[in-house]
């Protein structure tokens, strides 16, 4: 049966079209770049020219599919990639890493802790969304796995990145070019963000969000960051304040936790400021 758009619309749609240039007798005239349908050619999309496109199209494709699926608000969870579960800690790169390793059964448990909330929504509320990888990533989307629910991975193409971690919801899976686009996604429905000990990639997301924040962008929401004594000691929060490059009352912003129990307790308790 067609869809209302369809049987409303009195055009041939672009799938009918593709499908039939792809069976046009090939000529030297069919072969011809300039002869592809341009939304169905690699190569014109790739234009440097058509970057502006291609932006708007990132931007585009995972939010109908997260509106198709009814996803009204997500809890982000930022994290190190190299964050190893305890029972891998033996190969973790360093002694800190390895008793870092404690955080992948705090981001699991506290997946899994959100997703048991969302399941009470049907999947529409507190929808798990971490960067679809390895370390920290996974764990979030391994703990909404167990509790049956469904969790979304931001992966993003890098030189050195292998695929999305096998915990990701298939079809909430999505794959970026763009930095940019891939964080208005991370946050355009964020009801809580979670930050576990991470390196350049975290504390890119960390500031980028305490600044949408800081700056009122992006109005307030919890802004939890694990593990207090690893944050304590690569930022200087105080400092910053002391020198006056940020305002005492910013650092009012973010909230230090442990352990997922902790964490859940904030979202949960959470009341909006007033404006």
């Amino acid at each position: 049966m067609k869809d209302e758009d369809e049987r409303n619309h009195p055009f041939r749609d672009s799938q009918q079209d593709a499908a039939t240039a792809r069976t046009i007798p090939d000529t030297l005239q069919t072969r011809a770049p300039a002869y592809r349908l341009a939304f169905a050619d690699d190569e014109f999309l790739l234009r440097e020219e058509l970057r502006p496109v291609r932006l708007q199209l990132e931007l585009l494709k995972p939010q109908l599919i997260m509106d198709a699926r009814g996803i009204r608000s997500t809890v982000v969870m930022f994290g190190g990639a190299r964050i190893t579960s305890p029972q891998n800690k033996a190969g973790a790169a360093t002694p800190m890493l390895a008793e870092l390793s404690r955080y992948y059964d705090e981001a699991r448990r506290f997946a899994r802790l959100m997703t048991e909330r969302s399941l009470e929504s049907y999947g529409a509320e507190n929808v798990i969304c971490t960067g679809g990888g390895p370390g920290v990533m996974e764990a979030g989307n391994l703990g909404a796995h167990e509790a049956g629910g469904i969790s979304i991975g931001l992966s993003i193409v890098l030189p050195h990145e292998q695929a999305p971690n096998e915990y990701v919801t298939p079809d909430l899976c999505f794959n970026f070019h763009y930095f940019a686009i891939r964080k208005m996604h991370f946050l355009m429905r964020a009801r809580a963000v979670t930050v576990f000990p991470g390196g350049f990639g975290t504390m890119d997301e960390l500031f980028e969000t305490l600044t949408l924040i800081q700056t009122g962008r992006m109005k307030r929401v919890p802004f939890i960051l694990f593990g207090p004594e690893f944050w304590h000691e690569v930022v200087n929060w105080q400092a910053l304040a002391r020198a006056g490059t940020i305002s005492a009352e910013d650092l009012d912003l973010i909230s230090f936790v442990e352990s997922a129990d902790e964490a859940v307790a904030i979202i949960d308790n959470w009341q909006e400021p007033c404006p």
